[in-house]
C-alpha cells in the first residue's frame, strides 16, 4: 500500500519521474526555482506565471529528483522555503527537499482505526517524551502504553519550527515534520507501529497563526493574512476576505495530507476560538465537513477542538468528534490546590457545582457570564450532548506548562485527594487525556522552551515572565526574574521524562495505580459506551458531596457518589442507587451489598433480589469501610464509589 495527498501546491511527482513545482505568489512580479543537486550542482530556472498569482514549472527526472534541495527566489532577490514543503532538513531558513510519498511502503491496510467510546487519550511531546526526542525512539514505548491501558496517542504539533527545541506552536511550514525529530518517513514508521499495537495516533495542529520566525508568507503572498482581524499573536488567517479561498484551500489540504498520506486517525484543532471567519460555513465547518467526506467514508477519522469559547454548536453538528473540556481541569485542580489565581477565580465560588455539572452536561460555563473574562457570556448549552464529546483531563501541556515553573498536579496536591479526583475522572464516560508522564507521577516538570535567536528571544523571555505580573506570588519583578528563560537549552533538557524512576517505589506505585483504573475502564465502562447520549443528571450533597447519574448505552445506570472536600457531608442521599438506600439499622438485602464489597479496585456483582430492584455491581470503593459510611448517610472526606444499576427489563 502507498499513500499520497495530491496537493495544488508545492512539489508534486510525476508519473513519467518528473516534478511539478507550484507556487501561490500573488504579490510578485517573477519566480525563480533554485535547486541544488549534490555538493556543487545548482540550476537556477525560471516558473512560469498563471492566473491569480500562481507560477509553476516542470522538471525533468534529471533536473531534480527526490531528496533535491529547493528555494524559490522572489523577484530575483529573497529565497523562501516552500510553504507546502514536505520536508526541511536544514530548518525552516533553509531549502525544502523534494519527498517521493509514494516511495514509502505501507503495512497496515486493515487499519480501521477505533471507534471513539473507546478512547483513552495520551498526549505527548516528542521531544522530550525520550531522551533521544525523535520519532523512532517513541516507538520503542508503545508496548508500555498499551500495557497501561492507552488506546490513543495524541502528538503535540510536528510541523517545522525555528531551531530544535520548541512545544510546536510556533510551525513555519505546516506540511514539513520537524527535522530534529526525524525524516518524514520516520514519522510514517511511528504511525504505522501505533497501528500494530491497536493504537489510534492523533496529530496536534495550528491553523491559528504561523510562528514568529520562519514565516515568509508576508513577502510573496500577503493575501494569507486579514486587514479586519486580529488576534493574541498578530494578524489572524484570511479566512473570509479577498482571495481567501486560496487560503481556506491550504488549510484544508494540510489536514487531509496528516490524514491520507501519513495515516493519521486524527487531528486536533489548536485554540479555535482563536481562528477569526464572518464566512458560512466557517473554516472549522468546511475543514470539518472535508474529513468526513474524503477519509471518513472509509475509516474512523476523529476531528478534536480546543475552544476556550465553549461553542457547543461545532459538536451538534456531529462533523466535529470532540473537544478538550478545560472547564473540568480547572474545577478539579481548584479542588485539589486551592489556587484562585486567573482563570481559576471563575470557579472559585462553586467548585463543586462546576465539576458536577462538566461530568454530567460537559461545560460548566453554558452561557454564563465569565468573572475572568470581564463578565462576557461565556458557552453555549451542551446537557443534550453524549459524554463522548468532551474530553476530561487532569494535566495537559498547557496546564503544566502555562505554570511559571512547570510543576505537574502530583507535586502541588497531596496523595489522596488526587487518587479520589483521578477515580472520579478515569472511570467516567467522557475518553480521559494523560499528559505523558502523570501516571507514574513524573518529578520532571513540563516548562515553556522554545529555540529563538537575537531579539525575538529576548522579547519571548521577557514577555513569558510579564505574562505573571499579575499573579501575587510574582508581584515582585526578582521573583519573575527566577522564572525559567524558555530560550536556555537547560529548560528544554529537564523538561524531558526520567524513565529511570520507574524504579523507584513511589512512581511504580502510582503506575500500578493508573493501570488499575484504567483496567476497571476498559472491563466494566468501556463496553457500556457505545449509544450514549446526553441523558445525565447531578446532584450535590453538602459543600462538597456530588452524586451524578447517567443513562449508560446498553440502558444500564453508571452512578457516581463522591465527595471533594476535607470534611464529611451529611444528609439523606435522594439521587442515589437503591444500593444504598437502607433502614440503616436491619440487616437487609441493600444493607449488606455494602458491607460486603471486598477491595477498592475490584467490583463486585449481585443478584436481583426482594428490595433491591435489579442487579447492581460496585466497580469502585476508595476506601474499604466505604459502604458502611455511605449506608449510614454520609460521606468522609476524599471518597469516591461508583456503581453500575442494570436496566430493569
Amino acid at each position: 500500500m502507498r499513500r499520497l495527498h495530491n496537493m495544488p501546491f508545492g512539489a508534486c511527482m510525476r508519473p513519467d519521474g518528473g516534478i511539478r513545482f507550484r507556487l501561490w505568489a500573488p504579490a510578485v512580479r517573477r519566480v525563480e526555482l533554485w535547486l541544488k543537486n549534490g555538493e556543487d550542482k545548482e540550476i537556477i530556472l525560471p516558473m512560469y506565471p498563471l492566473a491569480d498569482g500562481w507560477f509553476q514549472i516542470e522538471t525533468s527526472p534529471l533536473q531534480a529528483a527526490p531528496g533535491t534541495l529547493y528555494h524559490y527566489r522572489l523577484d530575483g532577490g529573497l529565497k523562501v522555503p516552500d510553504p507546502a514543503s514536505r520536508a526541511n532538513p536544514q530548518d525552516v531558513h533553509g531549502p525544502s527537499q523534494v519527498v517521493d510519498a509514494m516511495a514509502f511502503i505501507w503495512q497496515d491496510d486493515s487499519w480501521q482505526g477505533r471507534p471513539w467510546h473507546e478512547a483513552v487519550i495520551y498526549e505527548l511531546h516528542l521531544g522530550t517524551f525520550t531522551n533521544e526526542g525523535t520519532f523512532r525512539a517513541a516507538m520503542q514505548r508503545l508496548d508500555y502504553l498499551v500495557e497501561l491501558g492507552i488506546t490513543a496517542i495524541e502528538l503535540m504539533p510536528v510541523a517545522d519550527f525555528p531551531g530544535t527545541r520548541n512545544w510546536g506552536y510556533d510551525g513555519a511550514l505546516l506540511f514539513a515534520p520537524d527535522h530534529s525529530y526525524g525524516t518524514p518517513d520516520e514519522l510514517k514508521t511511528l504511525v504505522q507501529a501505533a497501528h500494530a499495537h491497536g493504537l489510534m495516533i492523533l496529530l496536534d495542529v495550528v491553523y491559528n497563526h504561523f510562528g514568529p520566525d520562519g514565516n515568509y508568507l508576508h513577502a510573496y503572498a500577503p493575501q494569507f493574512f486579514s486587514e479586519r482581524h486580529h488576534t493574541p499573536w498578530g494578524a489572524a488567517i484570511n479566512f473570509d476576505g479577498n482571495n481567501s479561498r486560496t487560503v481556506r484551500d491550504f488549510f484544508i489540504h494540510n489536514a487531509l495530507y496528516w490524514l491520507e498520506e501519513y495515516h493519521f486517525d486524527g487531528l486536533r484543532l489548536d485554540a479555535v476560538h482563536a481562528i477569526v471567519d464572518d464566512s458560512r460555513p466557517d473554516i472549522v465547518e468546511e475543514l470539518a465537513t472535508a474529513i468526513q467526506a474524503g477519509p471518513g467514508r472509509t475509516r474512523q477519522v476523529h476531528l478534536v477542538l480546543e475552544n476556550d469559547a465553549n461553542a457547543a454548536s461545532y459538536l451538534k453538528q456531529e462533523t466535529s468528534t470532540a473537544q478538550w473540556n478545560d472547564d473540568i481541569h480547572h474545577a478539579l485542580h481548584l479542588l485539589l490546590t486551592g489556587e484562585r489565581d486567573g482563570y481559576y477565580a471563575d470557579y472559585a465560588d462553586r467548585p463543586t457545582r462546576h465539576l458536577a455539572r462538566c461530568l454530567a452536561e460537559g461545560f460548566a460555563f453554558q452561557g454564563e457570564p465569565s468573572p475572568f473574562r470581564d463578565g462576557r457570556p461565556r458557552g453555549e448549552p451542551s446537557g443534550d450532548l453524549p459524554p463522548g464529546a468532551f474530553i476530561n483531563f487532569i494535566q495537559t501541556h498547557d496546564q503544566i506548562g502555562n505554570r511559571a515553573y512547570g510543576e505537574r498536579i502530583a507535586m502541588l496536591a497531596q496523595q489522596k485527594p488526587l487518587q479520589v479526583a483521578l477515580a472520579v475522572l478515569l472511570l467516567a464516560p467522557s475518553p480521559p487525556l494523560l499528559f505523558m508522564g502523570e501516571e507514574f507521577a513524573a518529578a520532571t516538570p513540563f516548562q515553556f522552551f522554545c529555540d529563538f535567536q537575537g531579539e525575538l528571544a529576548d522579547a519571548v523571555t521577557e514577555g513569558r515572565r510579564r505574562e505573571f505580573a499579575g499573579f501575587r506570588k510574582f508581584a515582585d519583578p526578582a521573583a519573575r526574574a527566577r522564572i525559567p528563560d524558555p530560550n536556555d537549552p537547560a529548560t528544554f533538557e529537564r523538561c524531558k521524562l526520567n524513565w529511570d524512576c520507574l524504579d523507584e517505589p513511589q512512581h511504580k506505585a502510582w503506575l500500578e495505580f493508573y493501570r488499575s483504573l484504567l483496567t476497571l475502564r476498559r472491563t466494566h465502562v468501556v463496553p457500556r459506551l457505545s449509544g450514549m447520549d446526553g441523558d445525565a443528571e447531578f446532584e450535590l450533597v453538602g459543600a462538597s458531596g456530588l452524586v451524578v447519574r447517567w443513562r449508560l448505552g446498553d440502558g444500564a445506570q453508571l452512578t457516581l457518589l463522591a465527595n471533594l472536600g476535607d470534611g464529611p457531608v451529611e444528609g439523606v442521599l435522594d439521587f442515589i442507587s437503591t444500593a444504598f438506600h437502607n433502614d440503616r439499622t436491619s440487616n437487609t438485602p441493600s444493607r449488606q451489598l455494602l458491607l460486603h464489597c471486598p477491595t477498592t479496585l475490584h467490583p463486585c456483582r449481585y443478584p436481583a433480589g426482594e428490595g433491591w430492584g435489579e442487579e447492581i455491581q460496585i466497580i469502585y470503593l476508595s476506601q474499604p469501610d466505604l459502604p458502611e459510611i455511605l449506608a449510614a448517610d454520609r460521606m468522609p472526606p476524599w471518597c469516591a464509589a461508583w456503581l453500575i444499576e442494570e436496566a430493569q427489563l
